[in-house]
């Protein structure tokens, strides 16, 4: 008789690794690249003016802003499994809508898009602080970014390659990533998290977290590093392409080059090993500055648009530098009892980021071209860059080890 026995992964799922979530932002970097080009130039399409379309992406952050803070209170009902497929099947409604093409189901889509960005944003996070440890998060993030590398590579430029060819085309991939990525989610089997402690109380409300966060200013910092970052993106990915577009140089332009940007994520490993032999207080410092210069070169509006558009790629890469290093003070800061909650405040990052680059951009629109908006850009990384002074000078270092043991602030790649 042949005794029958569960396969020992069926029985018991493996814990996922730091590879499985670098597959999981993969899948949704497809998701992603293939509409971060399309959206802009479907929304001057749509709405004719850049004032106008910077009005709709204010009132859209604000909304997006919302719903990631209301993510923890929401778990408290939904759990965290069947939060991350609601986000997937928002994104799966975002680009149905958006295949239609009118100008305010192009606006939901939008909208709908922004909020499954920041409803699965929350649960990744929230699972790469229960699954990973602390001294493996640089290099999380680092694979994070190198396996998101094709999709943010090959999808800006394709994106709107497909979109001239016919409109729907590029929602339906990037529905169908949504898609695959749902399913890469369901085979890794994360569930809810693990379970720290038993809660003695209910869970608190979004304005009471949001007070423990205030308290901390290792996390207001390291937030706000992520705010001014993201800031900078949005000037990049948004308004570039509408600068593109307003100097005669077409839409592809856009896309092309975000996709050459993206390219520099396969560069991340090499770039790990710059911060290595350095510190995490002097990457972002080096991050910040050198982007605070080269925007505020490109938004004197003194250049040739082709010499504009070169030094906003340059910034692009320093940016890059940024997204890899940049959340480290924030997430090193997180308590275990607290990952859930912070991770739903570290996450509004990009609808802060969604309200304030548009906001200012519609003001300064009011005044000034679309170069504008890059100088406010510079503008911001110089207050990023005064911020980073309350950075420790060792911040990332191993601990409990003898100092002549270290070789650099993230030794052997792993940081504190």
């Amino acid at each position: 008789m042949f005794e029958r026995r569960i396969p020992e992964w069926l029985r018991h799922a493996p814990a996922p690794s730091v590879r499985g979530f670098a597959i999981l932002a993969g899948c949704e970097a497809v998701v992603r690249g293939m509409l971060v080009s399309v959206f802009p130039v479907a929304m001057l399409a749509a709405l004719g003016d850049a004032a106008r379309i910077s009005s709709v992406y204010f009132m859209i952050g604000i909304v997006s802003l919302m719903a990631g803070l209301l993510v923890p209170f929401l778990n408290r009902f939904i759990p965290r499994r069947w939060m991350y497929v609601i986000g997937c099947f928002c994104y799966i409604a975002g680009c149905s809508s958006a295949m239609v093409g009118t100008p305010a189901l192009t606006v939901l889509a939008l909208a709908l898009n922004s909020i499954a960005t920041v409803t699965t944003f929350v649960c990744f996070n929230s699972y790469v602080l229960d699954y990973i440890a602390r001294i493996e998060l640089g290099r999380c993030e680092t694979q994070r970014l190198f396996y998101s590398a094709l999709g943010w590579t090959i999808g800006p430029f394709a994106g709107v390659i497909l979109w001239d060819w016919w409109h729907p085309a590029p929602f339906i991939i990037s529905a169908s990533a949504a898609g695959v990525m749902l399913l890469v989610f369901t085979y890794m089997r994360m569930g809810n998290g693990k379970l720290i402690t038993k809660a003695k109380r209910p869970p608190p409300n979004p304005v009471a977290y949001l007070g423990r966060f205030f308290r901390q200013p290792r996390l207001v910092a390291g937030w706000l590093f992520a705010v001014i970052r993201s800031c900078g993106w949005w000037a990049y990915i948004v308004y570039l392409p509408i600068y593109a577009v307003g100097n005669g140089m077409g839409a592809q332009l856009g896309g092309a080059v975000m996709s050459t940007t993206n390219a520099a994520l396969f560069l991340t490993p090499f770039m790990l090993r710059w911060i290595q032999a350095r510190s995490i207080r002097q990457s972002v410092r080096t991050g910040f500055a050198t982007c605070a210069v080269l925007f505020g070169i490109a938004g004197l509006g003194i250049t040739s648009p082709w010499v504009t558009i070169a030094l906003l790629v340059a910034a692009s890469f320093f940016l890059i530098l940024l997204d890899i290093c940049g959340g480290l003070p924030f997430l090193m800061a997180v308590k275990p009892s607290e990952r859930t909650e912070m991770s739903a405040v570290y996450s509004s990052y990009r609808d802060v980021s969604g309200i304030a680059t548009p906001g200012g951009a519609w003001l300064v629109l009011l005044v000034a071209p679309v170069t504008g908006v890059f100088a406010l850009a510079g503008a911001g990384c110089v207050v990023a860059l005064l911020l980073t002074a309350k950075l420790h000078p060792r911040l990332g270092e191993a601990r409990l080890k003898p100092d002549n043991e270290l070789n650099g602030p993230l030794a052997a790649g792993k940081p504190a």
